[in-house]
């Protein structure tokens, strides 16, 4: 493994570690409707566990207010329960082959909630970050070790890696500080 290759690895996988850190952001739900908070939800499709837009169209009513249309009429039930099953905390109701779900208004407790679970999904991101850091700087030291490089190469390569982390650690804290924007947004 050449310096490059840890420098490639590491910048690989903190950008996966983002990419989590914004799944998991799009669980948080704010008080405003968006289709993106029903992407865990899992239905039972004949026997197989399937994303709930693959089975329905989901649209935003209004900024409260999701409706969910199944291609097929007899999935409704299926996704009534999925949604009731998930840790969503919403009720669907159903009319006819329509289900609508109405977002609550968060209150003021609520929002503070959801803030205190958005930062500790960012700290688990920086934890992650950090850990890759950790990883490529021992993958440095053992080619030194090794005399594959010198000392200077491998204090310059860390150097490197340490850029490469703190630029991901100021993204996470950016869209930490987006998200608390929306949750705050009455």
């Amino acid at each position: 493994m050449t310096i490059n290759d840890i420098k490639k690895d590491a910048d690989v996988r903190m950008k996966k570690c983002l990419e989590a850190l914004d799944v998991a952001f799009k669980k948080i739900r704010t008080g405003r409707a968006n289709p993106s908070i029903l992407d865990s939800v899992r239905v039972n499709y004949y026997g197989q566990e399937t994303p709930l837009s693959g089975v329905a169209q989901i649209t935003v009513e209004d900024s409260r207010t999701l409706s969910i249309s199944p291609w097929e009429k007899t999935m409704v039930t299926e996704i009534e329960k999925a949604i009731l099953k998930s840790d969503l905390g919403l009720n669907p109701n159903t009319a006819g082959t329509v289900i609508r779900l109405i977002m609550p208004a968060l209150t003021e407790e609520t929002r503070k909630d959801m803030i205190k679970v958005a930062r500790g999904e960012a700290e688990h991101a920086r934890v992650a970050v950090r850990n890759v850091r950790r990883d490529a700087n021992n993958h440095l030291k053992a080619l030194l070790k090794d005399k594959k490089v010198s000392e200077d190469e491998e204090r310059a390569a860390q150097d490197d890696v340490q850029k490469l982390t703190d630029k991901f650690i100021a993204e996470i804290d950016g869209n930490l500080k987006k998200k608390e924007q929306d949750l705050l947004a009455v």
